[in-house]
């Protein structure tokens, strides 16, 4: 229910007039007021606060819908089948092959069946909230974009940033998969010769740096550098076969499934761990209790944050609008090419061949990709993919809260309402985060009814369900959509809320690792990208036309 048209979200009027795009007077004359203001400051200090406050404001401009003078070189030439096979083909990958067996083997024993049926509710929130935001903007981008004309700059730039690393990651875990698979069949020839001659004994990385699956990843970037509908076909069959694949295994597995595997006690775990990997006799290897939940239900909630890497065919489709490691490639350099020609990544990478393929973007996405197979083992690579698609799509949901516009609100959405639900946004997100932190940390406390545990769990609970009214009563946006997400806003609320427990759910490894990610990711954007912004370069083109209007009109004031 809430928002401002999303014109006025994006903080100007989408309007073509003789060929001319024109800025909202409200964006230009705040943009103007607070460099005259800035100007007539009288003192040194007060110069340096208001530039300052100047710059904060301006990490949250927004990129107007319909941009003056940008125009796309890609060629739509995907067809609903091709986008179909991308998305089937972005989720069918080393999550359902490989990660199922090692995730169910040291997290989640056989109750990784409710990890996957948990992380796929989550991924239908996320992709409701996709849907709708995809619907009304219908631009190349996925939510890099969607938070660009929402919420601004920075959070874009953070957005795109996070996806890009889930791409990246993505990659490179499924052409370790690969490999993995390929080496098995010949004896594990490689690993032992690599694992021999070029050991790397350090915690989170690889055993052995896997060239086989670096060099795959190069030839496929060299492929989707080719042309896209190319691609795209050889995507589709990989698709096709692996979709026949997976309904041999189900139904195989209908036929030969025993249920009393689901009861196993731990002394039969143990012994069959013992005869199987010839451990030592005073060598322990945790596998659980046993049973259906060997690592308890908390066990399985973190195998579902590791299992939504699965889902995430969606974010390929929309990112790409306008076996499969090349469906997960596809998208990643037009999010690359889309920051760059946004200028907050460097403009190189937005070079065009005469295909209309993002060449640059794609050799560089697929070298950084190839570097991180070389370093990280898949475990590794999985959980950092996860907690960047997980971040991804917490913002989308974000995005969707304010697109859609105190208990006593006006008839018609207004820019006060839109920043009433920014603010309850805001507020919505740190319960959240302090909800799931608890409910992971205290959740022994919890199951004894403890009373300080629940009494604060029902505190939390009780604001975030007002909040969620609050919104619910702001007036709805009168732009309508060819596809509206229902029960807004309990679906994105809820959509936060079980990305948020994911990433609680996380290994302190992988925190790190992507801190040190975003970290570099926010050295580069207030190194280069703020300076570079186009749309930077736009608002200051729109307060100098406007400028050089006033002066002219004062001219003519005086003459007359």
């Amino acid at each position: 229910m809430s928002g401002v048209p999303l014109q006025q979200a994006a903080g100007a009027v989408s309007w073509k007039e003789k060929g001319f795009f024109f800025f909202s007077p409200l964006l230009v004359h705040t943009a103007e007021a607070d460099l005259s203001t800035c100007e007539m400051s009288s003192s040194t200090t007060d110069f340096r606060i208001c530039s300052v406050l100047a710059f904060i404001r301006s990490l949250a401009r927004k990129k107007p819908l319909e941009p003056a003078g940008e125009q796309s070189n890609f060629c739509r030439r995907l067809t609903s089948l091709d986008l179909i096979g991308l998305g089937v083909g972005g989720t069918l990958g080393a999550g359902v092959y490989v990660l199922s067996g090692e995730v169910a083997r040291e997290v989640t024993g056989p109750s990784i069946i409710i990890s996957f049926l948990v992380a796929a509710v989550a991924s239908v929130f996320a992709g409701l909230c996709y849907a709708e935001l995809g619907a009304r903007v219908p631009k190349m981008g996925s939510a890099y974009l969607y938070s660009y004309v929402t919420i601004g700059e920075v959070w874009a730039f953070v957005t795109g940033w996070n996806l890009l690393l889930s791409y990246v990651i993505e990659t490179s875990s499924i052409a370790k998969a690969w490999t993995g698979a390929f080496d098995d069949l010949i004896h594990n020839v490689m690993a032992k010769h690599l694992g021999e001659h070029t050991p790397m004994d350090s915690p989170g990385l690889a055993e052995y740096p896997d060239f086989f699956a670096a060099a795959l990843i190069m030839l496929l970037a060299g492929v989707l550098a080719f042309g896209l509908k190319e691609s795209a076909i050889v995507n589709t069959v990989f698709t096709a076969v692996n979709v026949s694949v997976l309904i041999f295994i189900i139904t195989s597995g209908f036929i030969k499934g025993d249920l009393e595997n689901w009861h196993i006690s731990k002394k039969t775990v143990l012994n069959a761990t013992w005869e199987v990997m010839k451990l030592e006799p005073n060598e322990t290897v945790d596998f659980g209790v046993g049973g259906f939940f060997p690592f308890g239900f908390d066990g399985t909630l973190a195998g579902a944050a590791t299992c939504f890497y699965a889902f995430f065919g969606f974010d390929c489709i929309v990112a790409t609008g306008t076996l499969y490691l090349l469906g997960v490639m596809l998208p990643m350099p037009r999010v690359l090419y889309a920051m760059a020609r946004d200028g907050l990544l460097f403009k190189p990478l937005s070079y065009m061949s005469s295909r209309q393929s993002p060449v640059l973007a794609t050799l560089s996405s697929g070298a950084v990709a190839a570097f991180m197979v070389l370093l990280f083992d898949l475990k590794a690579l999985v959980d950092m993919s996860s907690i960047g698609t997980i971040f991804a799509y917490t913002l989308v949901a974000v995005c969707l809260l304010i697109l859609r516009d105190v208990l006593r609100p006006p008839f018609r959405a207004t820019h006060r309402t839109s920043k009433n639900v920014t603010i309850l946004t805001i507020i919505i997100l740190f319960l959240v985060i302090v909800l799931t932190v608890l409910l992971s940390e205290a959740l022994y406390s919890l199951s004894r009814w403890e009373l300080w545990s629940v009494l604060l769990v029902s505190v939390l609970v009780l604001t975030l369900v007002l909040a969620v009214v609050i919104i619910w009563r702001q007036p709805q946006s009168r732009t309508k959509a060819s596809f509206m997400v229902p029960c807004v806003p309990v679906i994105p609320v809820l959509s936060v809320f079980i990305n948020t427990y994911f990433m609680v759910q996380l290994e302190g490894e992988t925190w790190v690792s992507y801190a040190v990610w975003m970290a570099i990711g926010l050295i580069v954007y207030f190194g280069y990208g703020v300076r570079h912004s186009v749309q930077k370069q736009r608002l200051q083109e729109a307060h100098d036309q406007l400028s050089s209007n006033n002066v002219s009109s004062d001219v003519v004031d005086c003459a007359a």
